[in-house]
């Protein structure tokens, strides 16, 4: 698989636009180059078992089209890269729900705690009827379109100590995102919620800032976070989505064979990249319990932090993003 590397990094994004934008830098015999943002490692499954399949796909369908990748926020942070796609300046970019909510807020209520019961009940939800009118109201709200949703994993706490309800959460300071769903999350489960920037979390941990922090087991073993705090507790209480964005602008400059190819790139990579992710997962966690350096916590009351969320959501949601969190529901 590749990952590409390139010279992106000092170049200004208006320039990479000119040099090969789908949108607005096609040649003179019809090709096409995408710029595809994420601000993962190389070595992310959303990187190598992601992206950088659907270059190789898009490459092999032959439609006169070609993808580069730039991993690792080389053309900036998630709140940069989405403007540059609503601007056409970014062809396309890899983005969390709740990032994206900042500009369509009910979209954002993917990742509400335990709206999803599971990954197959978020694909099962997205491929529906149901999720046609969130992704047109996407659409209409930023000019930018959805072409897929991929899971990013199950959420989980770690601390040092055990987390199996809603009540263990008392008296421990936890640190979630600072954005307004993980914020309600946080009310949901009846965490006391501390923002750390993503950066800081390690330190802050390791001094005792915060107690405990809740992540994808993939990103809690790649940023160490094993390494101060000696217990995994395997609530899965977010099923994690990552939306694939493509811009308006660029897709209405591709033609229609290429805009099929592009899609079906990004449809077919979402069950090999599901399957990398459980994949590292399943690897983590053995390495954890052969090594015993942490418990991983499974006896979890989830039906206990299940019920307790999804009350809240129904008390505190309202209008488009209430209605959407209740779609989620009806169609398990």
């Amino acid at each position: 698989m590749r990952t590409t590397l390139r010279w992106a990094a000092v170049v200004p994004v208006a320039a990479l636009t000119l040099a090969g934008c789908g949108g607005e830098g096609g040649s003179d015999d019809g090709s096409v180059t995408l710029t595809f943002s994420n601000s993962y490692t190389e070595d992310h499954p959303h990187t190598r078992c992601g992206i950088d399949l659907v270059a190789e796909k898009v490459d092999e369908a032959g439609v006169g089209m070609t993808v580069d990748t730039f991993p690792n926020s080389q053309l900036g942070g998630n709140t940069e890269t989405f403007a540059s796609v609503m601007s056409g300046d970014i062809d396309m970019d890899v983005q969390g729900s709740a990032a994206l909510g900042s500009s369509y807020e009910p979209i954002g209520v993917f990742d509400a705690a335990y709206a999803f019961d599971d990954a197959d009940h978020l694909f099962g939800f997205f491929d529906s009827d149901a999720s046609d009118t969130v992704k047109q109201d996407f659409e209409d709200a930023t000019g930018a379109k959805i072409l897929d949703a991929w899971y990013f994993g199950d959420r989980h706490f770690t601390a040092n100590e055990p987390i199996r309800e809603p009540a263990d959460l008392d008296g421990l300071r936890m640190r979630f995102p600072d954005s307004p769903i993980y914020l309600q999350n946080a009310e949901a489960l009846g965490a006391d919620a501390t923002a750390v920037a993503f950066e800081e979390v390690y330190t802050a941990l390791q001094q005792g800032t915060v107690d405990g922090q809740e992540n994808p087991i993939p990103t809690i073993s790649s940023k160490s976070f094993d390494e101060v705090q000696s217990h995994v507790s395997r609530t899965s209480h977010q099923i994690g989505s990552q939306m694939i964005v493509v811009s308006g602008e660029t897709w209405d400059g591709l033609s229609g064979e290429q805009q099929d190819a592009l899609q079906q790139a990004v449809s077919e990579t979402r069950a090999e990249n599901r399957a990398c992710i459980e994949d590292a997962e399943a690897e983590i966690v053995d390495e954890w319990k052969a090594e015993g350096s942490v418990e991983i916590v499974d006896d979890v009351d989830t039906e206990a932090f299940r019920t307790q969320a999804r009350e809240y959501f129904g008390n505190n949601l309202d209008g488009k993003s209430l209605e959407l969190y209740e779609a989620f529901q009806e169609a398990k």
